[in-house]
C-alpha cells in the first residue's frame, strides 16, 4: 500500500502518477454523465479523474469508455469446474475484478480444509476473491455429506482478509423453526453480513427470515417475488447462470430507482458457457438489450454490488477508490478491451507471475462397488413419484406416473421420457444407493453421471440402461470424480474433476473443450437439455419446493420428509 503522501502528490499532479489512462471517457455512476479527461492511478488507488496528468506509464484509451470493474455477488467457483486460479484467468479479462464466492461445494466434501484452500488462493489471484463462510454443511439432515461445519468451526475461520460474512443461509426452514444450530450461526454473525437463500418465501415467514439479519437474496425467480423482497429490505441479486436463469424474469424490476438495491450474480457459469456467451459481461449487454438503462445496469454490476457487501472502496472510477477499471468500446456491447484490477492490468504475463496453492481434496471418491442390480427400484405400488425438470430452473415438479412392476423392478420407459436416476454415496460414510425416476432429459439410451451433485456431492447418475449406469459410476471412481457419458459399456466422453470431485486441474480452455465433447455425447443419447450435467447436479439440491433425491431416497421437500 502506497503512502498517503504519494497519493496526495500524484492526485495534485506535482508528482507523476504511476499509471495514466489517457484519451477516454469515464462513465460516472453517480450522475450518469460521461467525464472526459485522464484517470491517474497510484499503486492500487485511483487518485485523479477528469484532469490532465503525467505518468510513468501511459495507456492510450482514446475514444473508449471506462467503467468500474464488475462484481459477481454470488457464486461457487467450484461449480465453474476450475480452480480459483483458472477462474481468475477465465473471467478476469472479461471485466470481473471482484468475486464473492461461497466455497460451499468443496466444504460439503472435505470441510474446513476446503474453505481454507479458497482463503489461501485468494491471497494470490489477480481478481479480488472474497470468501464467504459456508453456513449449511451439510445442507440438510436428509442427506449424507463428507463433512459437518458448526458455529464453533466457523468462528475459527473468521478474520481472514478475504472474509465478508456468512454465506447463503439456505436452511430457511431451520431459521423459521429456530433450530439451535442455525441460530448459533446467525448469532455468530449478528450485526454483520449474512447472505440469503429463500426461494418463494413470502409474507410473514419472509419477514421473520429477514428479521434474523439476512440481507441478500439471489433466489428470486419472478418479478413479484423480487419486488416483495426489495420492499422488505433485502438486496436482490439478479442471477443468470448456466442452469438458473432468472435475468429475463427480473429485468423489468431493474431501473434507475431500484438499481441502488440490486446487483448481479452468476451462481454459476461453466467455461463452455462463458466462452459461448460470456460472464457478467453477458448479463450487462443482455439487460441493456432487454430495455434496462445502462446507468441502472452498470450500477448493479459494480457500485450497488460493492455497497451491498460493504465493499465501499470500489464500484466507482473516482479518487480514493480501488483502481478496478474496465475499458470498453461500447456500453451496450460491453466487451472488455482492457481490465485493470487494483491498478494491475490483467494480462497473461500477470497471471503467470501469480503465486500458487497446492490443490486439496484428492482421492475423495470412496463409493461402494455397483452392479446393474444396484439400480433396481422395487416396491409394491405402481403409482410412482417422478422428478419433473423445469429447464433453466433449479426448482422441479413433483409428478406422479404409473410404472409397471416387472420381476420386482420398475424399469425405465424412454417412450414416456421416464428414466432411472440414482444417487450413490461417495464419501465412504454408509454406502447408500437410492433410486428414483426423472422426466425431462429426453435420454433414449446409455447413461450420464457426475460427482457434482448439489449440495452433498455424492455421485448422481441418470440412465436408460443399468449396465451403462454401473459403468458410469465405476468410471467416476477411477477418475477421482467428474462427468462421464457411457453407451454400450463404452465411455463416449468424460471430464476428470480430481479436486474434491468438483474441479479440474486443467486450464479452463481444456475444460471448455471437454464440456463441448460431453454435450455432444449426451445429445447422441437423445438428451435435449442445453446443460444436462449441471441440470443433473441440481436435481439433488435441498430446500426447493418439489421432489429431490438423496442417497437416502426420494424426498418431498414441501413436507421435508423421505417418501421412498
Amino acid at each position: 500500500m502506497r503512502d498517503l503522501s504519494d497519493l496526495i502528490d500524484q492526485g495534485r499532479g506535482i508528482a507523476p502518477a504511476d499509471t495514466v489512462l489517457r484519451g477516454g471517457r469515464v462513465f460516472d455512476l453517480t450522475t450518469g454523465e460521461m467525464i472526459a479527461g485522464d484517470v491517474a492511478i497510484c499503486g492500487e488507488t485511483i487518485v485523479g479523474v477528469g484532469e490532465a496528468y503525467e505518468g510513468h506509464k501511459v495507456i492510450d484509451v482514446s475514444d473508449q469508455i471506462l467503467v468500474p470493474g464488475f462484481i459477481d455477488t454470488h457464486l461457487h467457483i467450484e461449480s465453474s469446474l476450475v480452480t480459483p486460479f483458472e477462474f481468475d484467468r477465465c473471467v478476469g479479462p472479461r471485466g470481473v475484478t471482484t468475486a464473492i464466492c461461497d466455497p460451499h461445494e468443496i466444504a460439503n466434501v472435505i470441510g474446513v480444509d476446503g474453505i481454507r484452500y479458497f482463503q489461501r488462493a485468494s491471497e494470490h489471484t489477480l481478481m479480488d476473491i472474497r470468501v464467504q463462510l459456508s453456513s449449511c454443511v451439510p445442507s440438510t439432515e436428509m442427506e449424507t455429506s463428507g463433512a459437518r461445519i458448526e458455529a464453533d468451526a466457523l468462528a475459527e475461520l473468521r478474520g481472514h482478509a478475504s472474509g465478508i460474512g456468512l454465506a447463503e443461509f439456505m436452511n430457511y426452514p431451520g431459521v423459521l423453526a429456530k433450530d439451535a444450530g442455525a441460530l448459533a450461526k446467525l448469532e455468530l454473525f449478528r450485526g454483520g453480513h449474512i447472505d440469503g437463500h429463500a426461494p418463494m418465501l413470502s409474507g410473514r415467514d419472509l419477514c421473520a427470515y429477514v428479521a434474523a439479519g439476512i440481507r441478500t437474496e439471489h433466489e428470486a425467480t419472478t418479478a413479484d417475488e423480487a419486488r416483495e423482497k426489495l420492499r422488505k429490505g433485502m438486496r436482490v441479486l439478479i442471477r443468470e447462470g448456466s442452469v438458473s436463469k432468472d435475468m429475463h424474469a427480473l429485468a423489468p424490476v431493474l431501473s434507475d430507482v431500484t438499481a441502488p438495491y440490486m446487483a448481479l450474480c452468476t451462481d454459476d457459469r461453466n467455461p463452455l458457457d462463458i466462452a459461448e456467451h460470456g460472464h457478467l459481461d453477458y448479463m450487462i449487454r443482455s439487460l441493456i438489450a432487454l430495455g434496462c438503462s445502462p446507468l441502472a445496469v452498470y450500477r448493479a454490476a459494480s457500485l450497488s454490488a460493492g455497497e451491498a457487501f460493504g465493499l465501499r472502496d470500489r464500484g466507482l472510477i473516482a479518487p480514493g477508490r480501488r483502481a478496478d477499471i474496465v475499458v470498453l468500446d461500447s456500453l451496450e456491447e460491453c466487451r472488455a478491451a482492457r481490465v485493470l484490477c487494483a491498478g494491475q492490468e490483467m494480462t497473461e504475463a500477470a497471471f503467470a507471475a501469480r503465486g500458487d496453492v497446492a490443490p486439496v481434496g484428492r482421492g475423495s471418491v470412496d463409493a461402494p462397488v455397483v452392479t446393474a442390480a444396484s439400480f433396481r427400484t422395487g416396491g409394491n405400488r405402481e403409482e410412482t413419484d417422478v422428478i419433473g425438470i423445469l429447464e433453466g430452473k433449479i426448482i422441479t415438479e413433483h409428478l406422479h406416473e404409473v410404472i409397471a412392476i416387472e420381476e420386482g423392478d420398475k424399469r425405465p420407459d424412454v417412450a414416456r421420457d421416464l428414466v432411472k436416476i440414482a444417487v450413490v454415496e461417495r464419501h465412504g460414510r454408509n454406502g447408500n444407493i437410492a433410486t428414483g425416476f426423472v422426466r425431462g432429459f429426453g435420454l433414449k439410451a446409455g447413461a450420464i453421471a457426475s460427482t457434482v451433485c448439489h449440495d452433498h456431492h455424492n455421485i448422481v447418475v441418470v440412465g436408460a440402461d443399468y449396465d451403462d449406469m454401473a459403468r458410469a459410476v465405476t468410471r467416476l471412481c477411477e477418475t477421482e470424480g467428474g462427468f462421464v457419458v457411457v453407451r454400450g459399456g463404452e465411455v463416449l466422453a468424460e471430464l476428470a474433476l480430481p479436486v474434491a470431485g468438483l474441479m479440474s486441474l486443467e486450464p479452463f480452455e481444456k475444460v471448455r473443450d471437454r464440456l463441448s465433447d460431453l454435450r455432444a455425447a449426451a445429445t447422441s443419447l437423445g438428451v435435449t437439455l442445453e446443460e444436462p450435467f449441471l441440470q443433473l447436479a441440481f436435481l439433488a439440491l435441498p430446500v426447493i419446493p418439489a421432489l429431490k433425491i438423496t442417497d437416502r431416497g426420494l424426498v418431498d421437500v414441501t413436507r421435508f420428509e423421505i417418501i421412498g
